[in-house]
């Protein structure tokens, strides 16, 4: 089994849950434009439904692993889920500053918002090192497993740090 996946069909049903309801929760998916007749999808939304699908990804891959005998099956049914998984997220957390943005200034580092994004990047950014270094060889090994294990774990805290700042605020709504 690939070592990056021994840990995480538990945890992947969690995150999974966690990214639909931040779907669920994210408003709707359109936004009347006043400059232009009709609307557009707002970014906030557009962030939560690309982690989402980066997350049933994730899912694909840690089940996948459960099943790949090969080096092929590995690099199809494993490796290239998570990489999408792991782009999904940097498009996600790029919506976040998107949104942030329209929302506020980009520069605004004494906001609890703007910390949360910034932070929530990073641990996208990581993900995508983790996919990067989870790259399978032709000889079945990891390219860096070190590499793809510590990406997971920096953008796992990243993911709760960047939560657990704006969960103040909800005591404040």
């Amino acid at each position: 089994m690939h070592p990056r996946h021994r840990c995480r069909p538990r945890a992947t049903r969690f995150f999974t849950g966690a990214a639909f309801i931040q779907l669920v929760t994210s408003g709707p998916v359109t936004v009347a434009v006043g400059y232009a007749p009709g609307t557009m999808v707002r970014a906030q939304w557009l962030a939560a439904a690309t982690q989402f699908v980066g997350t049933l990804l994730f899912n694909v891959s840690t089940g996948a692993a459960l099943a790949a005998h090969s080096i092929a099956a590995q690099k199809h049914l494993v490796w290239t889920p998570n990489a999408e998984g792991s782009v999904a997220f940097l498009i996600s957390g790029f919506f976040v500053l998107i949104a942030y943005s329209h929302t506020d200034r980009a520069w605004a580092p004494r906001k609890r918002d703007w910390w949360s994004g910034q932070i929530n990047m990073l641990g996208c950014i990581a993900f995508g090192v983790s996919a990067v270094g989870a790259y399978i060889t032709t000889n079945g090994v990891t390219v860096d497993a070190v590499l793809a294990n510590l990406g997971t774990f920096i953008g796992a805290i990243c993911f709760f740090v960047a939560s657990a700042i704006v969960l103040p605020e909800a005591d404040d709504t």
